[in-house]
């Protein structure tokens, strides 16, 4: 399909992209934009890494199109929080040191965000549940899960 200029929001700024509408959102990210968050894995929805918030939800940026998310909130990794102002769930995966190659933290990251905006206070199996298709090399799961735990906790006491 012929490229068209594209209006999307991410990270809060309204941006524009001259792109063809079924390109996928990863590459527009990375490529265009130069946002480093979302990581290339696997390019076919099935590792985690890509994702991003998507008016609040967690979605794999590697198999929705630019279209489908035009005029929608998208936040990256880096729109989450900053060095200086971390989001409560970035704060949380430091404090539990959930990180070894880093190369799933992205999507464990976001993927907590998007389950702490639609459930403040999850269970253990609600936890589990949206972490189950985010994959970790690393073997950091034990970390990863207290983190999220520790995320849900500092959210609740956030003022």
């Amino acid at each position: 399909m012929k490229a068209q200029l594209l209006t999307l929001n991410v990270n809060g700024k309204t941006r524009v992209v001259d792109a063809a509408p079924e390109t996928p959102l990863i590459y527009i990210l990375r490529n265009d934009f130069e946002l480093n968050g979302p990581k290339f894995g696997c390019g076919l929805g099935e590792c985690g890494a890509c994702a991003v918030l998507v008016d609040g939800r967690s979605v794999r940026s590697c198999t929705i199109s630019v279209v489908a998310v035009e005029k929608r909130q998208i936040v990256t990794l880096e729109g989450l929080g900053s060095a200086e102002n971390p989001h409560p769930v970035q704060r949380a995966f430091v404090e539990m040191q959930a990180a070894q190659c880093g190369y799933c933290l992205n999507g464990m990251i976001i993927a907590t965000a998007g389950l702490l905006n639609r459930n403040p206070d999850p269970d253990e199996a609600a936890i589990r549940t949206a972490l189950s298709r985010h994959l970790c090399r690393c073997g950091t799961h034990i970390e990863i899960l207290a983190a999220a735990r520790r995320a849900a906790e500092l959210m609740r006491s956030a003022p």
